[in-house]
């Protein structure tokens, strides 16, 4: 890995896999004696969920989901 010029390093695609990291989670960089980790912020929801949770009981149509399904798939 190299650090960029805004001091920003790509974690390995396979490590984001690994441990479930996707864009828009929270990390932090931690100092533990002479290392630096990057760790999953505490308590952080994941940019879906969070968008899911804020949007949830917002509708305001009394179209069942098929409906809607079918309204987007144009039929």
């Amino acid at each position: 890995m190299r650090l960029n010029s805004k001091g920003q390093v790509t974690i390995p695609a396979e490590l984001r896999r690994k441990y479930a990291l996707e864009e828009g989670d929270e990390v932090e960089v931690v100092e533990v004696g002479n290392t630096l980790r990057i760790v999953r912020q505490e308590g952080a929801q994941r940019r879906g969920k969070h968008l899911t949770g804020h949007l949830r009981g917002r509708a305001t149509t009394s179209m069942s989901t098929d409906e809607l399904m079918g309204l987007f798939r144009g039929e």
